[in-house]
């Protein structure tokens, strides 16, 4: 982990800001985990840490010691350009990413098969002597992943209170590599409202979605930094496991069983399972656009792996 210590440059910092604009991007996407970009960016140990930080003895140092110091301690400006980045990719991507899903589901879903296949051969690279302590934790990671996955979603109203929670929720999960926050809302039916409060700029429900996650990042990301701490490759094996019980999210050729109205009086798909593409084609009467999707799989896993190589020959210090 990077010391919150150390002085980066302007190009240091730069990078840090596209690191959290993949997180964004990553985060409106039901399915793919913005802790995913995180961790294979090398910047996710750094990310709990100074997210740990933030709390009664950062309160103390700040009336002892002053603003600055309090601001080392949270490690401030890795946060301000990591969380800065987010901000714009949320702004910037979830309309675009809407319109996409839209009208290219099939190969949104297939890019992002290629992002978390590359990201679990990343994470085994980084496992090494597995046990069997570890297969049942992966095995674990996976099956909670795919019973998640395989939930059927409900429609919860839009308060801003229900925003809070969701928001609390949610954040927990889009920091854990494998499973989506934006899954978990639309799971939950906020998902929607989530982006309709970015695209038309509602702040109290930006507001009240923004302060859940802030609760929720400090309570869990100590948790999750404790868990890594003292049980590193057994909470290794998990992550993996979240990432290969995700791959039942993103695949691309679903068939629906059935479909609910939401309320704006939209009819979403309520529960689906996934068929070969041939079976797809036959079943709904539309392309599997399986060389296009093959291709875009393909792309999603060469731009992870080049991001790693990067990552490692570029690092952030």
């Amino acid at each position: 982990m990077t010391s919150t210590n150390t002085k980066r440059s302007i190009r240091d910092y730069f990078f840090l800001l596209l690191k959290g604009m993949g997180m964004g991007a990553a985060d409106v996407v039901p399915g793919v985990s913005g802790g995913t970009i995180a961790f294979i960016t090398g910047i996710y140990d750094e990310l709990l840490h100074s997210l740990k930080q933030i709390g009664p003895q950062a309160v103390v140092i700040l009336f002892k010691e002053g603003i600055a110091s309090a601001w080392r301690h949270i490690n401030g400006n890795f946060l301000v350009a990591v969380f800065g980045g987010i901000l714009v990719s949320l702004k910037t991507f979830a309309a675009l990413i809407g319109f996409c899903l839209d009208n290219y589901p099939l190969l949104v879903w297939a890019f992002f098969s290629g992002l978390i296949g590359a990201s679990i051969i990343v994470l085994l690279k980084q496992q090494q002597r597995w046990q069997w302590s570890q297969y049942l934790a992966c095995l674990f990671g996976a099956l909670f992943v795919f019973a998640i996955s395989i939930s059927s979603s409900t429609e919860l109203p839009g308060y801003w209170w229900m925003l809070f929670l969701g928001g609390f929720v949610a954040i927990c999960a889009m920091i854990l590599p494998g499973i989506s926050g934006s899954f978990i809302l639309l799971l939950v039916g906020l998902y929607p409202v989530f982006l309709d409060a970015i695209t038309e700029l509602n702040l109290v429900a930006l507001l009240s979605f923004g302060v859940g996650c802030v609760a929720g990042l400090l309570v869990f990301s100590r948790f999750l930094s404790w868990l890594l701490d003292n049980f590193h490759q057994a909470t290794m094996a998990t992550l993996v496991g979240f990432l290969i019980g995700s791959l039942n999210v993103t695949w691309p050729w679903k068939q629906t069983i059935e479909t609910t109205l939401n309320r704006h009086g939209e009819v979403i798909p309520l529960v689906q399972k996934n068929v070969l593409p041939v079976v797809y084609q036959s079943t709904t009467g539309e392309g599997s656009q399986l060389l296009l999707a093959i291709l875009l799989a393909v792309l999603g896993l060469a731009l992870v792996l080049l991001v790693d190589f990067l990552s490692h020959k570029y690092s952030v210090n």
